[in-house]
């Protein structure tokens, strides 16, 4: 009996293993080809609009997070060496600034959304003329502030713990995290907070402003503008999908990690889980642009 529940432990395992891989495989090739398509145009000598200057930064995030989606346990099946405690510092590092970065580009993609909803904003009349060399800057913003946020992580991050413990060899592959003080924690949570709160702030403003364009719409009679609001409504529908499905994940996120700081004696399933959710967003996220409008998957955002 014992050794069929290890060998339905195993199946379970190798099952997870492969959707993991799955998902790396296919969003790292859609996230690149989001990268191509957004970059395109300052490889044929023209201006890149705002709206591509986010999607790439965000695809950028999405490759990166999918490529280190393990950090706490750095490959998918069992490789010949444990990881080092340089692959550790870095792996565990490089994931975090992605992850920050990318919560940092969501929250860009809503906002900047919605000022360009809002009619006659201050916002919209700043940015007239300037938005892609200001949207440049809040996006290198991101970066900067990810990278310098987590500049601590790798004094907290080693190699694998050497056990005496034979028996125990699954520890032997998984990196060893130490020192997260209560305040880290804190911090940690409060910079979740503030963008996870922002972006809320901006879709809920954007789901009243779309209740607006739509009453606006039954009074219009040009076509010219039918189509430009049509457009928008289209282009916030969209980014909306996309913040609902990056809270939903998140937060997801959030209930695993609490039950496996809960449970001690968590199975190892649950952490593959854990690894899914994280690997959700950015898988899903390309493939919702693209089959919004298999054309261009950038083409239903109206200034893009």
């Amino acid at each position: 009996m014992l050794l069929q529940n290890k060998s339905v432990k195993t199946t379970e395992e190798v099952a997870l293993q492969v959707l993991l891989l799955c998902q790396v495989g296919v969003g790292t090739a859609v996230n690149i080809f989001l990268i191509v398509h957004n970059l395109s145009p300052n490889l044929n000598g023209s201006q890149q609009r705002p709206i591509k200057v986010i999607l790439a930064n965000l695809a950028v995030g999405n490759t990166l997070i999918l490529l280190f989606a393990f950090p706490n346990n750095m490959t998918l099946f069992v490789p010949k060496d444990p990881p080092t405690d340089l692959k550790c510092k870095l792996g565990y590092f490089i994931w975090l600034v992605a992850r920050s970065t990318n919560m940092c580009s969501t929250c860009s993609l809503s906002t900047y959304q919605l000022v360009t909803l809002a009619p006659g904003t201050w916002g919209r009349v700043m940015l007239r003329g300037r938005a892609p060399k200001f949207v440049r800057y809040i996006c290198y913003s991101c970066w900067l502030f990810s990278v310098l946020n987590n500049a601590h992580i790798p004094m907290k991050v080693s190699g694998p713990q050497k056990t005496h413990n034979d028996t125990n060899t699954k520890n032997k592959w998984v990196c060893s995290t130490t020192g997260f003080s209560i305040g880290m924690r804190i911090l940690s949570f409060a910079h979740d907070a503030v963008f996870i709160s922002i972006i809320i702030w901006s879709s809920v403003s954007m789901v009243i402003l779309l209740n607006r364009h739509h009453h606006r719409l039954q009074h219009i009679q040009s076509t010219n503008q039918k189509l430009r609001v049509h457009a928008e409504s289209r282009a916030s529908h969209t980014i909306l999908m996309l913040v609902v499905t990056f809270v939903t994940c998140y937060h997801l996120d959030c209930i695993c990690t609490f039950c496996n700081i809960s449970f001690l004696d968590s199975q190892l399933w649950l952490r593959r889980v854990k690894q899914i959710l994280d690997a959700s967003f950015p898988t899903f996220s390309p493939l919702l642009l693209i089959f919004r409008d298999p054309k261009d998957p950038c083409s239903l955002l109206f200034c893009c």
